[in-house]
């Protein structure tokens, strides 16, 4: 028995919480999954999973193993990647999970770069606003917009994003422009809800140094940014859009900031990861080098993140 392997299989199917899954990601049959955890428990001479029907559990000892198979998968990997190729070019495949809008339009155009600088590195990029389970889906790393809720993961600030309020000019002249919080009353907005939970997405402004909410009622509810945007280039209603999205057509003139004095309040974007994760190679890199990209534009303020730099040895 290969007992690597064995541990690495351990480990997914615990992290993905069923057989099923697990064989999914490894692009294993699942039978042989269950070959290789009856040949483990055997060798080791104690159970490490307790399965039902519809879900599996750890053991008090399969609990222990598995945490000293994370650390030896880690010193593994450590030790093997300096001889896999160059030091420096980590082999292997990285899954990472994007927002629609931040993957299709800071990432992605970029992903070449990576590419080139990691060529042994195969990248299995996602593209959606669905917060992914990291663990089960045997995802390495994720963006995420908005304060994090997931004590489970580990969290990295990279970026802070900033809205602007804003309309198309045909809007405005048959509406007329607001000028405080209270002409809002009187205007229509597009609607951008959560495609995860059907809320909308409530405006917030800066008064006074405090943060104060608004939401506007429209005839147009859309849950995709690129869509949200193009709504309001329509004329729509007013939007608050990320600043990053719409800048280009306030400069052109297509779009046209509003309450510019109010202005709203930025949300951090991070990148977060399992525990012990970061010790994979494939991940540092990858995370530095999302780390630089996230610093050269403009309209994610990087400079205002409580930033902490990604180390060699966190």
């Amino acid at each position: 028995m290969d007992r690597i392997k064995a541990m690495q299989t351990f480990v997914r199917i615990v992290e993905a919480g069923s057989f099923t899954r697990a064989a999914e990601t490894l692009d294993l049959p699942r039978a042989s999954l269950t070959a290789t955890m009856q040949n483990l428990e055997a060798y080791l001479g104690t159970q490490l999973l307790l399965r039902t029907t519809r879900s599996i559990s750890l053991t008090t000892d399969g609990a222990a193993y598995y945490a000293q198979c994370l650390e030896i998968l880690a010193a593994v990997e450590a030790a093997e990647a300096p001889y896999r190729g160059t030091a420096g070019s980590p082999q292997g495949r990285l899954r990472v999970a994007l927002p629609g809008a931040v993957g299709r339009r800071v990432v992605v155009p970029r992903i070449g770069e990576f590419h080139a600088q990691y060529p042994g590195i195969e990248l299995v990029v996602s593209l959606s606003d669905r917060v992914a389970d990291l663990t089960r889906e045997g995802i390495d790393c994720a963006l995420r917009v908005g304060e994090l809720d997931d004590s489970a993961l580990i969290g990295r600030q990279i970026g802070s994003m900033s809205f602007v309020t804003c309309a198309a000019p045909a809007y405005l002249a048959r509406h007329g422009t607001p000028l405080n919080l209270d002409d809002l009353e009187r205007h229509t907005g597009v609607v951008h809800f959560s495609g995860r939970t059907g809320r909308p997405f409530d405006w917030d402004f800066m008064v006074d140094g405090q943060p104060v909410r608004r939401r506007l009622a429209g005839a147009i509810a859309v849950n995709d940014a690129d869509a949200y945007v193009s709504c309001g280039l329509q004329g729509l209603g007013l939007i608050q859009a990320a600043a990053y999205m719409v800048q280009a057509h306030l400069a052109s003139g297509a779009l046209v900031a509003v309450l510019a004095h109010l202005p709203s309040v930025p949300m951090p974007v991070s990148l977060v990861y399992p525990r012990g994760r970061i010790a994979n190679p494939r991940l540092r890199v990858f995370a530095q080098w999302i780390e630089a990209l996230f610093a050269l534009e403009l309209h994610l303020e990087p400079h205002l993140a409580r930033h902490t730099p990604f180390l060699e040895n966190p």
